[in-house]
């Protein structure tokens, strides 16, 4: 049974991402992912190269004597599942409504927290790539606990800037996966460039298991402003002030224009879309997510 429901409000005033990540997933969501290989016997899968935390036992010292490098063996249930976590921490997810709460970065990364806990609870492999414009971030895939505090600590640092550029984060992910992974998109997807999202679903054409997590505001879907406002861009469009009620319609219909095209480009590439709103309990988001998975495993 799930605890009860956290309302973002309430998450937002928890503090540490640690926490509000611990809030939504503890004894939640246990048994949803079960590895295939649990039970099973393990078997030597391949080589990587050594990290700090990594089990020494596990080193190939004949590797060393021969590439005088340390690399560690992996095997079949440290290899069960490899995820990227990419996160969009553009200008642009710094948008946070009038009312109180999340930003749509804050809540992106409470989300991938809450990701990275569950999967490498089950032994699965996290990696990090943080967005921003023409900066990526990269933290490699690892499984073992250790790895858990090294994500948490870049979350907690990770400040809204830059420019949104899907294209160049999905092209770096492509060249980082070796073979079948998991992989969560977590953004505002304001890219206009053409072909912006489909970039994202070239990954499932890859083999890969994609899905998207489309963070916004409920004042960005519902657009409720009635007073004159002044609106400015937050990745360098300029600003102007105008009547909302005067622009809404038309509004509404370019944001409708923006989640539609991502909901068919996913459908068509058999890539899971969530929106994402703010506004929303995190735990439900996740539990119709990983029930998903779940029933296409």
């Amino acid at each position: 049974m799930a605890v009860p429901l956290l309302d973002p409000k309430l998450l937002a005033t928890l503090g540490t991402i640690q926490l509000r990540a611990r809030a939504v997933v503890e004894g939640l969501l246990s048994g949803l992912h079960r590895s295939p290989h649990q039970g099973q016997s393990v078997e030597f899968a391949e080589h990587k190269e050594y990290a700090p935390g990594d089990e020494l036992r596990h080193i190939d010292w004949k590797a060393y004597g021969k590439l005088d490098r340390y690399y560690v063996k992996q095997f079949e249930h440290e290899t069960n599942l490899r995820a990227f976590l990419v996160l969009d921490a553009s200008a642009s997810m710094g948008y946070r409504g009038p009312d109180e709460g999340l930003s749509k970065l804050e809540y992106a990364t409470v989300l991938a927290a809450a990701l990275a806990y569950l999967l490498v609870r089950q032994q699965d492999a996290v990696g990090l790539v943080i967005a921003q414009g023409e900066d990526l971030h990269y933290l490699p895939p690892r499984a073992h606990v250790g790895h858990f505090p090294a994500v948490l600590s870049i979350l907690e640092k990770v400040e809204p800037r830059g420019t949104t550029d899907l294209g160049r984060a999905v092209d770096f992910v492509a060249e980082k996966v070796r073979r079948r992974a998991a992989i969560f998109v977590l953004s505002d997807l304001f890219d206009f460039r053409p072909q912006a999202v489909a970039r994202i679903t070239d990954l499932r054409r890859m083999k890969n298991d994609v899905s998207i997590f489309h963070v916004l505001d409920p004042w960005e879907l519902e657009f409720p402003f009635e007073d004159a406002t002044r609106f400015v861009g937050l990745e360098g469009e300029g600003e102007i002030e105008v009547d909302p009620r005067e622009i809404r319609a038309s509004y509404l219909r370019e944001m409708e224009k923006l989640r539609e095209n991502a909901r068919a480009l996913s459908l068509q590439a058999d890539v899971t879309y969530e929106l994402a709103r703010t506004d929303a309990p995190m735990d439900r988001l996740l539990l119709r997510h990983l029930s998903q998975r779940e029933r296409s495993a």
